[in-house]
């Protein structure tokens, strides 16, 4: 599953995607309450969609589908006893009660229930996240149009939290990409960002003659530390941000885990690293973070302090920890998955009993490409749109440019398996010619399928 900050591929627009009927209820970006899961159909304009209340123009950016709308406001990670809900409250718990002030209370603040609909500048440029920057491409993101989109990740939400005040605290919520379809990747999945940002007596405090040291300068950005950083204050930083998350991973998988960290690179922190966990002898990677980059910071309105910032997804979490196999499982409504989960206590060791394995039923299709540009996230999006959580997996199977004309085809392999059931061949023979009709439907298509 792609993890959180990693969010760095390229894709493409289909015109396709966004119905004219929808609306759904719910409640202001900032609320700490849980966005309704309400879900009505309306029709304010041909041209528009409402989310939440307000209503969003359609323009050449709209690329949001029928089905993802369909899962806004679901938040499975509220959902009691859900597999996600008990990681969060696993890490919810954890913080709480390792990291206090002065009076006892919890020292980071939790925000589960804000809009997953942000601003192009929310979620991109107070990020710092440059305007030709591959991760704002529209074949990676759903926008509702230029200015308003899905969220890509929960980091959209760290510029206003600290901007409130706030210098301690986790954010929780449902994340949108465009993405292969295979049984680690959904274009719904959950993530959870940590930031703690430090004045300088917090910083230095526990340290002989820290009273001397300081967390800026002027100096010159390296591999290991931004050009306003002493490099005593990164140290520290970066010492704190890792042991905080080695404990974190400790308390969630057991003693013994062994831990490694790999640089990288996140335009909104630097140094940047990316953690791995050895579990059952494989190095899995299960988070991003980094050093907060200043800019962001003092752009926030916290000029006087420096910090680290982590991002996990819930779904990578409990994949492992639980052993479920596929990532569409988190979706059933079958009580033969979710009752493995009502535990009486949110550390109760789990291990996930498989459904009845049913058989795959397999199709092969295969179309021109039209003219225009065209992603390989567009033909899955439009799977995903006609059959819905049945696929398990697409595989670009075969490309042909033919010799004269140029014209390009692709072959896919569309592999369906119901979780909870057998299927027919009736019922996935119909899926292809679903999806032609779609296609030709489309006002953006010229596509004629190759026989």
């Amino acid at each position: 599953m792609a993890m959180l900050w990693k969010f760095m591929r390229v894709a493409k627009y289909s015109k396709t995607a966004l119905p004219p009927k929808i609306k759904v209820r719910g409640i202001p970006t900032h609320s700490r309450q849980s966005v309704s899961s309400d879900f009505a159909a309306s029709v304010p304009c041909s041209n528009t969609v409402e989310l939440f209340g307000k209503s969003y123009p359609q323009d050449d950016y709209s690329n949001v589908t029928e089905k993802i709308l369909s899962k806004v406001g679901k938040n499975l990670h509220n959902k009691k006893h859900h597999p996600l809900w008990l990681i969060k409250e696993q890490v919810k718990d954890h913080f709480y009660k390792q990291y206090t002030g002065r009076r006892g209370n919890p020292l980071f603040s939790v925000y589960d229930g804000l809009s997953p609909v942000v601003t192009v500048q929310q979620n991109f440029d107070k990020l710092l996240v440059p305007r030709d920057h591959v991760s704002r491409r529209k074949e990676d993101n759903y926008y509702l149009n230029r200015s308003h989109m899905l969220r890509a990740h929960t980091s959209a939400h760290q510029w206003d939290l600290i901007h409130s005040g706030l210098d301690a605290f986790l954010a929780v919520g449902d994340v949108y990409r465009r993405d292969t379809i295979d049984s680690t990747h959904y274009p719904v999945f959950h993530q959870m960002e940590g930031v703690r940002l430090f004045s300088c007596h917090e910083l230095f405090s526990s340290i002989k003659d820290g009273e001397s040291f300081q967390l800026f300068e002027q100096g010159h950005r390296t591999a290991h530390k931004q050009e306003c950083h002493t490099m005593e204050a990164v140290r520290l930083v970066e010492f704190n941000l890792k042991q905080v998350l080695t404990k974190l991973m400790t308390h969630i998988f057991g003693d013994g885990l062994q831990v490694r960290w790999v640089d990288c690179y996140f335009p909104f922190t630097h140094p940047s690293f990316e953690m791995e966990i050895n579990f059952q002898g494989e190095w899995l990677e299960v988070l991003g973070c980094g050093v907060m980059e200043q800019q962001l910071v003092n752009s926030a309105g916290a000029q006087d302090k420096i910090g680290w910032a982590f991002g996990l997804g819930l779904e990578r979490l409990a994949m492992i920890l639980y052993d479920i196999p596929d990532i569409r499982l988190f979706w059933s409504e079958d009580e033969r998955f979710l009752k493995q989960f009502i535990v009486p206590h949110i550390s109760q060791k789990i291990k996930f009993q498989p459904l009845s394995r049913y058989p795959p039923l397999i199709n092969d299709i295969s179309f021109w490409l039209p003219t225009e540009t065209y992603s390989k996230n567009d033909f899955y999006d439009l799977a995903r749109s006609v059959g819905g959580d049945l696929i398990e997996k697409v595989v670009l199977l075969d490309e042909y440019t033919h010799p004269k004309t140029k014209k390009v085809s692709h072959c896919y392999r569309i592999v369906y398996r119901h979780p909870e059931r057998t299927l027919t061949q009736n019922e996935v023979h119909r899926k292809p010619c679903e999806v032609w009709l779609l296609y030709n439907q489309s006002p953006w298509a010229s596509l004629s399928f190759a026989t």
